[in-house]
């Protein structure tokens, strides 16, 4: 018999607490041996050798670190409290506010009435003379290349060549996206594609693309 076997089958013959040099239940070298510190009455107790045996499994924090830089550290596969942290530190949120496109009731020219309002079964809101906005709620994917854009963003040089950059990571696999120096103080966000109402918000509220300080930006897209 080697290892525990050995160990166990000493337990018992020493005082508790005699420390020397031997191998612990989990093969590695201990300051003392754990069997040593078993006194004869409970050499033989099944539940308490069974302590002894998991004990290291029991105060084991490996997996409890793993998914620590898993789901918070490691941007690349941090999910949700740990997304929102890394939101927090580049300076961006998952939630955006959509404008609604809700229909009013009543007419929408002065000879033409909504759809959603007079008619058996039409039902809709009063116009409050602003238009309604809802929150809408990121994705863990979406917000994760929000959040690598904006980290972009935060030590970009401000040049046409950046600012390209971010866009293309932001609208990758959506077509041509790009921005155009006036020369007059002024630049324009290019889309050739059209924006949905979330991208238009990304583009508009969350601060990811740069301009420099004083000069005037604008968004044009595909119609």
């Amino acid at each position: 018999m080697t290892g525990p076997d050995i160990n166990r089958q000493l337990a018992g013959s020493n005082a508790i607490g005699r420390f020397v040099i031997g191998i612990s239940p989990i093969g590695d070298i201990a300051p003392f041996d754990l069997w040593q510190t078993v006194i004869s009455q409970y050499a033989n107790s099944p539940i308490l050798m069974q302590l002894i045996e998991n004990f290291a499994a029991y105060v084991d924090q490996t997996e409890n670190i793993d998914n620590f830089i898993d789901f918070m550290r490691d941007i690349s596969t941090a999910q949700g409290i740990g997304l929102d942290i890394w939101g927090m530190i580049v300076g961006v949120t998952r939630t955006l506010h959509i404008v609604g496109t809700q229909k009013y009731f009543g007419f929408e020219e002065a000879t033409t009435i909504s759809a959603d309002s007079f008619g058996p079964g039409g039902q809709s809101t009063f116009f409050a003379g602003n238009p309604l906005t809802s929150n809408f709620q990121l994705s863990d994917d979406s917000f994760r290349v929000l959040i690598l854009a904006k980290a972009l963003a935060n030590i970009s040089d401000g040049s046409i060549k950046s600012i390209n950059q971010i866009l293309i990571n932001l609208f990758r696999n959506r077509g041509n996206a790009f921005v155009v120096d006036n020369n007059n103080m002024t630049m324009i966000y290019n889309f050739n594609f059209v924006l949905t109402a979330v991208e238009l918000a990304i583009v508009s509220q969350s601060g990811v693309l740069p301009k420099p300080v004083g000069v005037a930006s604008s968004v044009v897209q595909a119609v």
